[in-house]
């Protein structure tokens, strides 16, 4: 079994700043490095970190070359990320002192990746994988599509939020990830409520409050508690969250245990400044005792 992530890889240009940015403001930050990221990236290197195979599908330009080989370092499979004649994507993050952040993102590469593209990548596929998506990516529908057709688990992990982006996806999702907040811009935008969604598992992270999980088959509605920690940065928590979550299920694991194990991992990752880089492995959340 394996992973095909459809997927962002951006340059993250972090700046540590004592609040975050207001309307009109200049404000000098107090620490900058830069470090691999976006949506995608991330989630590939959580799901390597958690000990299952993870094929990127992405796009970079020739500046971008430092972040493939970053990713093949961390064992992700790189064979399906292509070099554009476009600027590879980046984001600007600003981190304040409680831990909080604002990101703007510049696409790139990721919005030029094509259905032609995807099909090559899924054409190694079979119904025993799984296929993972964002919305920081080009070709999104026509990569679930490919995938759904194939009898994949088809999974959404619902950000940047768009709900026309999700209303179109959701016949294809088996599993759909989303925040407090997404979830319920969701149910705004559609009517009814997360139980009435055609999606069998529905996921919400909810921040300090846990996670809730929906099982619209059987009606399962269960929420799990936080992991006490005190965070420092909450850039790409949610991202390592989902990562650890695909994983273990595409490892064989119950949902109850996925979840277990992408909270850990989200849990020692608040505690870390970064992104793709600081993602915990296994052995992290073994040293951290959670279990």
């Amino acid at each position: 079994m394996a992973v095909f992530n459809l997927g962002s890889i951006n340059a993250d240009l972090f700046y540590q700043v004592p609040h975050l940015l207001a309307p009109g403001e200049t404000l000098a930050s107090t620490d900058h490095n830069r470090g691999l990221g976006g949506k995608g990236a991330n989630m590939s290197v959580a799901i390597a970190r958690a000990a299952a195979q993870v094929v990127h599908i992405g796009a970079v330009g020739a500046d971008g070359r430092w972040a493939v080989e970053r990713l093949l370092e961390y064992g992700v499979d790189t064979r399906h990320i292509s070099e554009l004649n476009v600027p590879t994507g980046h984001a600007v993050i600003m981190v304040d002192d409680h831990g909080e952040n604002a990101i703007l993102l510049f696409p790139g590469a990721n919005r030029a990746i094509t259905e032609t593209h995807i099909a090559a990548a899924l054409s190694q596929a079979s119904e025993a994988d799984t296929f993972l998506f964002q919305n920081e990516t080009s070709a999104q529908t026509e990569g679930a599509k490919l995938a759904s057709a194939k009898g994949m688990r088809v999974v959404y992990a619902a950000a940047p939020f768009d709900a026309q982006v999700v209303a179109a996806v959701l016949p294809m999702l088996d599993l759909l990830v989303m925040n407090a907040v997404e979830a319920q811009q969701l149910t705004d935008a559609l009517g009814g409520t997360l139980a009435d969604l055609p999606v069998r598992d529905v996921v919400v992270t909810l921040g300090g409050d846990g996670c809730r999980w929906l099982n619209t088959d059987d009606g399962t509605d269960r929420t799990f508690p936080a992991m006490p920690v005190t965070a420092v940065d909450t850039t790409g928590a949610g991202d390592t969250f989902t990562g650890f979550l695909i994983a273990g299920l595409d490892r064989g694991l119950p949902m109850e245990q996925a979840i277990s194990l992408g909270q850990q991992a989200g849990a020692i990752m608040v505690t870390r400044h970064g992104t793709a880089d600081v993602i915990p492995d296994l052995k992290d959340i073994e040293l951290a005792k959670f279990a």
